[in-house]
């Protein structure tokens, strides 16, 4: 166990200012606090306090966090209350300590509303001091290295909260370190023959990769240094959690990854970043699509580097992160690496208003008042979490940061809730595109809006963010209340009419009380809705006033009833589907054709450039005399017909799963010019048993060839898996989906 004269030498190596009094009484009144308590470990409890605070010191953390992490299970654990602590450590540890003691006994595992509920009150517990997440992740780590002592029917449910919050909250704060490793204890846990499995095969590997790591690192190291460039070049394996996720999200086998070996390479100033990265594209074939620059646009937790991968010596694939000293301080740190400064601020200050990390938490804390759901909440704080990013720009420059596969709907509602509502089509780079449209990472979105305009329920399944998802739900339910409001005051107004009484708001809303309802609209709505009786809302202005119950029931003039256009104005605002005696299925943009295919029952056919399969959203093009063209909803060609609205089909597939048939689509490849490079690609589509009905090849450069391949699938998921395979193979450099 650490020595205290230890823990206070830790923390003079990169504070010499350090408060050794404070760290010295601190240590002394944890250990007597904990006294004779031990962990399931049988080491004595204190030693856990001691070693969350080690961790913190590698952070270069200030003192009050220092501090709070050894005080930080006190309160609960023992009998301190939160007066002692401020009256012998200061109201602001008081506060990190009661904030660790709230999280503490919360339940992030558990059925959705509650943990949606637990996980606003972890986040509020950080909004009001970020320091109290940075001591509850040293907490985690340590209980997640020591996991093998606790009773096996809690490790599951310990290793799953950590994966599902606490490292993707590392990675949002730009802690790397601490994510990757509370990845890879969780993962250990929670699948550990894929663990071992792949621990294995690096083993098995081991050698070789420690001979190309060093070979690269020289080879490296002496270019740069021939044109005048100190560096420091390290490269490592990837993590056994990174190679898991990789081979998950892209259906391949261990064997069939290609780059399982990073570089990083350090450099002193910000210019020689950008000068290393010309040098070694000048030296080494760039994989195209795989240039990042993160340090003109840093992600949201203040993460800045050059990504890149190149065709390296043995033409084995080498990814590398190009940055400087100060970049890779914030890279292993992230958060954590503007705790100390020499101004007089105290660290909160610092960590509150210098970092872009903490900006993203202070947006996801303002969507609590927004949510209509503990459920609402969090499902976009999740969205949040775990989806990579994709930076766009507003035409005044503004920076937007989307998850990946947002659309420019997500962009709108990004900029303001009052634009997304409004939004009626966009501009993507100077072009009118869909709004539909996936967004790339640099794209100018212009959004234009019209006033009145309201978010169509149908955005909700094409939205990514939750912000978004959750502001088309609220105008959705509005829109709804509004048709049950207008329609209620017919039925009211009539009412009025045929008992002779006039119908005068302020009266009304001066008798809502009588109808246990807040505002004039409530009761319409409810009128509307047939939850409230027309006569009800009489009674209620004129107490006196009796229905006439002489007139028999049948004879009595009921409300006319809602004409079918009525029914489908509301069905339009509830996004529902229903059918109408001799109408067959209708949806809210009108009759959802059934598709089945080229020899189906309608004259159909699909796009010539792409074609379009089972699993897409679709939609017809009705040219006359000649049938209905079938596109992906994501298709650039679609552009052409947008001022043909009358020419547009609502259209659904209707594919009979005994019978399989084939649809077409189209692939564009970038393959590596060597010999057996297409037989390798054929059999790649081959094994998978999908179709080549064409190939197209043109030479791009020495070093890569372009390859358009239209082949025959059966559905999407048939294609993205073939799509999963190629992108495995080490001569296939890129391979998407193309809809020309």
């Amino acid at each position: 166990m650490m020595r205290q004269y230890e823990l206070v030498e830790r923390v003079r190596r990169y504070n010499p200012d350090t408060d050794e009094a404070l760290l010295n009484r601190a240590y002394v009144y944890a250990m007597r606090a904990h006294g004779t308590q031990k962990r399931a470990s049988g080491d004595p409890y204190f030693s856990h306090p001691l070693e969350v605070a080690a961790i913190l010191t590698d952070l270069r953390l200030d003192d009050a966090t220092i501090v709070a992490a050894l005080l930080h299970d006190t309160i609960e654990d023992t009998a301190t209350t939160r007066a002692e602590i401020d009256e012998l450590f200061g109201a602001e540890i008081g506060a990190l300590v009661e904030g660790l003691t709230k999280i503490k006994k919360l339940d992030l595992v558990s059925k959705q509303a509650a943990q949606a509920e637990n996980l606003r009150k972890l986040l509020l517990a950080i909004a009001e001091d970020v320091r109290v997440l940075l001591v509850k992740l040293a907490d985690r780590l340590h209980n997640m290295r020591t996991l093998h002592y606790v009773p096996e029917v809690k490790r599951n449910r310990i290793a799953e909260e950590t994966l599902e919050i606490y490292a993707p909250l590392a990675g949002r704060m730009g802690m790397q370190a601490i994510r990757e490793e509370l990845e890879e204890l969780s993962f250990r846990q929670l699948s550990p023959e894929a663990y071992r499995t792949i621990v294995g095969r690096l083993e098995s590997s081991r050698e070789r990769h420690i001979q190309a790591i060093a070979e690269i690192e020289a080879q490296l190291t002496k270019k740069l240094a021939d044109n005048g460039i100190t560096a420091e070049v390290t490269g490592r394996e990837k993590r056994p959690y990174s190679i898991w996720r990789k081979m998950e999200r892209k259906t391949v086998g261990f064997e069939q990854l290609s780059d399982l070996i990073g570089f990083r390479v350090i450099v002193g100033e910000l210019a020689e970043c950008y000068r290393t990265l010309g040098i070694v594209h000048t030296t080494w074939p760039m994989v195209p699509g795989r240039f990042k620059d993160y340090i003109s646009t840093p992600k949201q937790n203040g993460y800045r580097s050059l990504h890149t991968t190149v065709v390296g010596p043995g033409r084995q694939r080498v990814e590398l992160q190009i940055r400087t000293r100060g970049m890779q301080d914030v890279a292993e740190y992230g958060i954590a690496a503007h705790a100390l400064y020499k101004d007089g601020n105290s660290a909160y200050e610092r960590l509150s208003s210098d970092t872009q990390a903490y900006g993203w938490l202070r947006r996801t804390i303002e969507l609590l008042a927004e949510g209509d759901s503990p459920e609402e909440f969090l499902e976009h704080t999740k969205l949040e979490l775990f989806h990579d990013q994709v930076f766009c720009f507003t035409p005044k420059g503004r920076l937007i940061a989307l998850p990946r596969r947002a659309t420019p709907i997500d962009f709108a509602y990004a900029v303001h809730t009052d634009i997304g509502d409004t939004a009626v089509g966009c501009k993507i780079d100077g072009k009118i595109s869909p709004l539909v449209s996936e967004l790339q990472n640099g794209s100018e979105v212009e959004i234009i809006t019209a006033t009145g305009a309201t978010p169509p329920a149908a955005w909700e399944s094409v939205v990514i963010t939750g912000k978004a998802r959750a502001a088309i739900r609220r105008a959705t339910r509005a829109a709804i209340r509004a048709q049950y409001a207008g329609l209620g005051r017919k039925l009211v107004e009539r009412a009025f009419e045929r008992a002779g009484k006039p119908f005068d708001e302020p009266r009304v809303i001066a008798s809502l009380h009588r109808l246990a309802r807040t505002s004039l609209e409530d009761a319409l709505a409810a009128v509307g809705r047939g939850e409230l009786r027309a006569n009800d809302v009489i009674k209620a202005v004129f107490p006196e006033w009796t229905e006439d119950v002489s007139v028999p029931q049948q004879q009595r003039r009921q409300p006319e009833p809602i004409t079918e256009a009525g029914w489908f104005a509301l069905a339009r605002a509830r996004s529902v589907k229903f059918k109408v005696p001799g109408h067959g299925a209708v949806s809210p943009a009108g009759p959802a054709i059934p598709i089945r295919g080229i020899n189906g029952d309608l004259p159909v056919r699909f796009a010539p450039d792409g074609g379009a399969v089972p699993g897409d959203r679709i939609v017809g093009i009705l040219t006359p005399g000649e049938g209905i063209t079938i596109y992906p909803i994501q298709s650039p060609a679609l552009k052409v017909f947008d001022d043909e609205p009358e020419r547009w089909l609502d259209v659904r597939w209707d594919v009979d799963g005994q019978e399989r048939h084939r649809f077409p689509a189209r692939l564009k490849l970038t393959s590596l010019n060597e010999p057996g490079s297409l037989a390798q690609i054929a059999q790649v589509i081959g094994e998978r048993d999908g179709n080549i009905d064409n190939v197209r090849m043109s030479r791009r450069s020495p070093d890569f060839t372009e390859v358009t391949i239209d082949i025959e699938v059966f559905d999407l998921k048939h294609l993205n898996a073939i799509i999963a395979d190629l992108r495995a193979k080490s001569v296939v450099s890129s391979v998407e989906r193309y809809n020309g």
